[in-house]
This record gives C-alpha cells, structure tokens and sequence, in this order.
C-alpha cells in the first residue's frame, strides 16, 4: 500500500493530474500565530500541485526563509531575493529560481535582508500593493501562486493579503488555535473593504491533528461548525515524516511520498484543485 501511495504522489509518469484552474489562483498562507504548519503547507501543497501538471510559484514572504530551505533553494545573504522585488522594483522573473528535481516549479526565496522590509516599506509610495504588482507583472503564467506569509500582521502580511485572491489558514488542532483567529479575520475584513475588494478566505486546513486525543477532536468539531464546507476534508495527522523532511532540504512529498503526511497533503492539494475547478477559479 505505501508504495503504491508513493507511486501515486510521485507521479513519474506524469499520468496523473490535478485539474488546472482556468485562471491564476493567488493564495496567501496566513495565520499570526507561529508554529501552525503555514511554511510545511505552502511548501507541500506546491509540490504536490506541480508534481500533477501544475505551475507552480512559491513567494517567501518570511524573514526566516523557511519555505526557501523546505524547497532547497539558496537563500543566504547576497541572493537576489523577495526583497529586492518589494524595496528595488527588481522584476519577480529575475528572482525566481527553479526547484531541483520538480518540474513547473519556482521559488522566490527570502533572505535576512526581508527583516528590515517592514520598517523601509513604511515610507514607500503604494507600499501595500507592492508585491501584487511585482506577481502582476511576471511575463509567465503560473496556475498558483503560494504566499507564505511571516507570523505577524504586518506590513509583509499585507502586502500578501493585497496580492492575493484568497487565504489559506492552517490551524493546528490545539486549545489556543482559534484565540488569534478573530484577530486575523478582522484584518481580512479590513484589507478587504480598503484595499482588496476580492479577496476572500476561501480555505482552512487542520494541521498537527493527533486523532488520539478528544482535544483535536473538538478543535475540528468547533472549526467545522464555525467555517463550514470552507474547512478541507483532509486533515494534517501529527508525522515525525512531515518534521523530519526540511532538514534534508526536502518536502515530505519526495522525502517519504508514502507516509500519512504525504498523503494527507496530497488530498489537501487534490480537494484545492478541485475546488477552484467546481467554482470557476477560486475555492
């Protein structure tokens, strides 16, 4: 069975595909509270989607640069990188870098250098549209577009919700998960009716769910009765696999394509697609 599920995420025939969505999906990875799995998401569901005939464009928007070492991809000082893009106007096509051995799929990496972004961005002329028009103005097309977004609400996290069509939140399945949630949706709401009129939360994702606990199990309960069918089927089991595959520069995807982790991201990425299918492009 493994193998088989490895077979199937893998791909390396290439047979088997997500649909495309008829225009670009735009998704921002947001949630202002750390350690809920947005990095591992945005990097897992972009190989999934590009491991099925997906183009794929994954924008760091952490100073940590999580997501660019999840995918291999350099993001010591001196590379070009998403700030050059904010700041200097460098156009997203000259920092984009190809991901070794995934096809269709880019990644325009963050370096140290994003840290002082929120204070430069402050003076800026259009400060908050900055990186929509830098993804606006990419000579390629891609099908998505994963913006993983800092554990904050500030200046980078609203450049991503002006850039983006729709948000994707990770919540891990844990007592303090909806606490800061308010906190976000209000700032949705409100970068919404002043700056992006279409943007819409059109995904949650239960992460680092433990079905052995009732705890997960009411946090899914509560999460599902709140956001209804906006909550994925496919939830995110607590994986050692899904922990261990950043350190070798890898995402569970490759790193074990047959574990419950690997899996379950592969469902998550499939139900996106199908979602923005059934509904004309967005989720």
């Amino acid at each position: 069975m493994e193998a088989l599920r490895a077979v199937q995420i893998l791909n390396p025939s290439g047979e088997i595909t997500m649909p495309r969505p008829d225009h670009p999906r735009v998704l921002c990875v947001a949630n202002q509270k750390g350690g809920v799995g947005k990095t591992t998401t945005t990097v897992n569901l972009a190989v999934a989607l590009a491991l099925h005939g997906n183009r794929v464009l994954v924008v760091d928007l952490d100073p940590q640069g999580n997501a660019s070492t999840g995918l291999n991809v350099p993001h010591h000082a001196g590379v070009p990188d998403v700030y050059d893009c904010l700041i200097d106007n460098v156009p997203l096509s000259e920092v984009a870098q190809p991901v070794e051995g995934i096809p269709n799929l880019f990644c325009v990496p963050a370096t140290i250098d994003l840290a002082g972004a929120e204070i430069e961005l402050v003076s800026v002329v259009a400060r908050e549209s900055r990186l929509a028009r830098a993804i606006a103005a990419h000579p390629e097309k891609f099908d998505y577009v994963f913006i993983d977004c800092p554990p904050s609400l500030g200046l980078l996290t609203v450049n991503a919700l002006c850039a983006a069509q729709e948000v994707l939140i990770p919540i891990q399945c844990e007592y303090y998960a909806l606490e800061g949630l308010n906190q976000l949706i209000n700032n949705i709401n409100l970068v919404r009716q002043h700056l992006n009129p279409t943007l819409d939360v059109s995904t949650i994702l239960l992460t680092m769910y433990d079905r052995r606990t009732r705890l997960a199990d009411a946090v899914e309960q509560d999460v599902r009765n709140h956001f209804g069918n906006k909550v994925l089927n496919a939830v995110i089991p607590r994986n050692v696999r899904v922990s261990e595959a950043p350190s070798y520069g890898q995402s569970v995807m490759t790193y074990d394509p047959g574990s419950r982790g690997a899996t379950s991201y592969f469902e998550a990425a499939l139900e996106i697609a199908m979602r923005g299918v059934n509904t004309g492009g967005t989720a």
